[in-house]
């Protein structure tokens, strides 16, 4: 059974309740698959045939692997973004997450110039990341700029349009989160008259405790006081399990287990995208991980996708973004972690 993250305040726990009641299904989901590519199905048949792990579905949907663009942003900066889409097409991805719409590219680059590179190398643009506030007024920020932030991304005919930045605006009090909590419902609302949807990208920070109640997870409270149908969550896998390390018991050292997944099967339609980043098990460091490429390291990724991908309409709602912070090579990451990712198999029930 999912375990239920622990909260001694009731206004906070009736919240969180009403708005999990819908719970997950045990079955597995009528596929609605998307068709894919040769391109993207020669390589998993390939790398599939090459490690021996060719029987059974497979765990990744077709059609739904992504990258998070920062991971290959020494290439972009160095030979711009056409040559790092062909790459990354030739291994078999299907969609990207901008990091920003220039990145350092060689050369200038207008929205319209990356929507159709973008197109012409059959991607599908996913999302973006975008700063949460700034004290600069002209900041491109949400807070500063939400108008130009939405415009840009209805340019780029972008579904999704988030942050990677906290909700630690206001302190990492319950008060605090709940303000940032109604500013994130507000820009969902006007995302939302867009036909976008407004997300939030977490780091291993988001799952530790309020300052002034020590009982009470900051991720729950975000949780509990953003609307569902407005503000949704790109959970990064990788930072979460970090989060579980860090925050596993409370300062007075009572235990507070949590499993990242849980969170997920207990409200699936808040998850449309992931992050899909890898680490080596240390518990000598900060995180209890070191990052490595994807299959490289200890998250169990059969594991995780494939329970996803089981809830209602989970082979369809869901897109899972490879990423690494500090590749190495970030060419080499980008093909390891397609061909790892393509090669996982459903296991026999």
């Amino acid at each position: 059974m999912p375990r239920t993250t622990r909260t001694t305040d009731p206004e906070l726990a009736h919240r969180l309740s009403r708005r999990t009641m819908l719970g997950v299904a045990a079955g597995a989901a009528a596929a609605a698959l998307l068709g894919t590519t040769t391109t993207a199905a020669s390589a998993a048949e390939a790398t599939a045939t090459a490690t021996g792990s060719g029987r059974g579905r497979p765990v990744l949907p077709p059609g739904r692997l992504g990258i998070q663009l920062y991971s290959l942003r020494d290439k972009v900066s160095t030979l711009g973004f056409g040559p790092v889409f062909q790459e990354l097409r030739r291994h078999g991805y299907d969609e990207v997450e901008y990091a920003g719409y220039t990145q350092g590219s060689a050369g200038p680059i207008t929205l319209s110039e990356l929507k159709r590179l973008t197109r012409d190398h059959g991607l599908r643009a996913i999302g973006s990341h975008v700063g949460y506030y700034s004290s600069d007024p002209k900041a491109y920020t949400f807070a500063q700029n939400l108008t130009k932030v939405l415009d840009d991304a209805q340019a780029l005919g972008l579904k999704h349009i988030g942050t990677a930045s906290g909700p630690w605006r206001y302190g990492a009090t319950v008060d605090g989160w709940k303000r940032c909590a109604e500013e994130f419902n507000h820009y969902g609302a006007e995302a939302r008259k867009r036909g976008m949807k407004f997300y939030q990208h977490n780091h291993a920070e988001e799952f530790s405790f309020a300052t002034d109640r020590p009982d009470v997870r900051l991720y729950d409270v975000l949780l509990a006081e953003t609307d569902p149908e407005l503000v949704y969550l790109e959970m990064d896998i990788y930072w979460a399990y970090a989060g579980r390390f860090r925050f596993g018991k409370r300062a007075d050292g009572t235990p507070a287990p949590f499993d990242p997944l849980d969170y997920v099967l207990r409200q699936p339609d808040r998850y449309p995208l992931f992050h899909v980043k890898d680490g080596e098990r240390d518990d000598s460091a900060r995180d209890g991980y070191r990052m490595v490429d994807v299959g490289d390291g200890d998250i169990d990724y059969q594991r995780f996708i494939s329970a996803v991908t089981r809830t209602p309409g989970g082979r369809r709602d869901h897109h899972w973004q490879a990423e690494h912070d500090n590749p190495v090579e970030s060419f080499t990451f980008a093909r390891k972690s397609s061909a790892h990712l393509h090669s996982l198999r459903e296991k026999d029930c």
